[in-house]
């Protein structure tokens, strides 16, 4: 039974991605009234099996404050399996 975990404060989240070789990122996407927001984003230092890897994945690299400002922001917490590399964004407020 795999034990999923929610991260809130910024060390410790921080210390989870960085332990799998992770950066911070943030994407701005458009909603269908063309306001445009902010996505977080994880990016992941793996090895890719496909023949496109070198094509821009459309994430903007940025610094842990900005993207940790921009989780605060959003009201934000990250739910993590201790056990892999699986992740999840989630309110807040479903952090308990």
């Amino acid at each position: 039974m795999t034990i999923m975990q929610t991260l809130t404060r910024h060390r410790d989240i921080q210390n989870w991605v960085s332990t799998r070789r992770g950066t911070p990122a943030i994407s701005r996407i458009r909603n269908r009234f063309g306001q445009e927001r902010a996505q977080l984003k994880l990016k992941f230092d793996q090895v890719r099996k496909t023949p496109h890897a070198g094509l821009d994945d459309g994430l903007s690299p940025c610094s842990w404050t900005a993207w940790l400002a921009e989780l605060d922001r959003q009201q934000l917490a990250l739910k993590v399996d201790p056990a892999a590399d699986e992740f999840e964004f989630v309110e807040r407020g479903q952090a308990n």
